[in-house]
C-alpha cells in the first residue's frame, strides 16, 4: 500500500532528524519506507503504513520524534483538534489551552498521562485512548469557555474513580 501525507515544510527536518537517522528510525520500527518531498509517501503494510501515517501527522503537529514514536503501541492514539476563526480568535482559545507560563497545558499533561502539543492552529493530544479522550474533553471545555479550576476539579475526580476502581 502507499499513501500520503503532508505536513508543514519546517517540520519535514524533523522527521529526517540527523544524518538520516529518525526517519531510518521510524521505518525500521514501523516495516515501511518513507519518501520525503513536497508530501510525505508512505509504502508498506496496510497497517502499517496507518501507524506510519499518524507519527509523521504527530511530528508535523509538534510531537518530538521520541513522543510520536509512541504511536507505534497499540493502546495510544493521536488527537488532532483545528482551531477555527480569526487571528485574533483563534490566538486566545491558543492561549487559552496554554495558560499563564504554559500552567494549563502542563496540567493536562499531568492529571491525564498525555502529551499535549500546541502548533499553528492546533491542538495535538498523545496518549492512551482513555486519557487522551479525557485530555481531549478537557481541551475542548476550555475552548468552549469552562474556568480551568472547573476542568481541573473534573479531570481530577475522573482521575480518583478510575484509580478506585484499578
Amino acid at each position: 500500500m502507499l499513501d500520503f501525507v503532508s505536513i508543514p515544510e519546517d517540520r519535514k527536518a524533523v522527521l529526517i532528524g540527523a544524518n538520516g537517522e529518525t526517519k531510518k528510525k521510524i521505518e525500521k520500527l514501523t516495516k515501511t519506507k518513507i519518501l520525503v518531498r513536497e508530501n510525505i509517501e508512505i509504502e508498506g503494510e496496510a497497517l502499517d503504513v496507518l501507524k506510519t501515517k499518524e507519527i509523521v501527522k504527530a511530528i508535523g503537529r509538534g510531537f518530538s520524534p521520541e513522543i510520536s514514536l509512541q504511536l507505534t503501541k497499540e493502546d495510544n492514539v493521536l488527537f488532532i483538534t483545528k482551531i477555527s476563526g480569526s487571528e485574533k480568535t483563534s490566538k486566545r482559545l491558543l492561549s487559552r489551552v496554554i495558560g499563564s507560563h504554559g500552567k494549563a497545558k502542563k496540567n493536562i499533561e499531568f492529571l491525564t498521562g498525555t502529551h499535549v502539543s500546541i502548533y499553528g492552529k492546533t491542538i495535538s493530544v498523545i496518549g492512551k485512548y482513555e486519557d487522551a479522550v479525557k485530555a481531549k474533553d478537557a481541551i475542548d471545555s476550555i475552548l468552549s469557555g469552562s474556568r480551568h479550576g472547573y476542568v481541573y476539579k473534573n479531570l481530577e475526580s475522573k482521575k480518583s474513580k478510575s484509580s478506585m476502581l484499578s
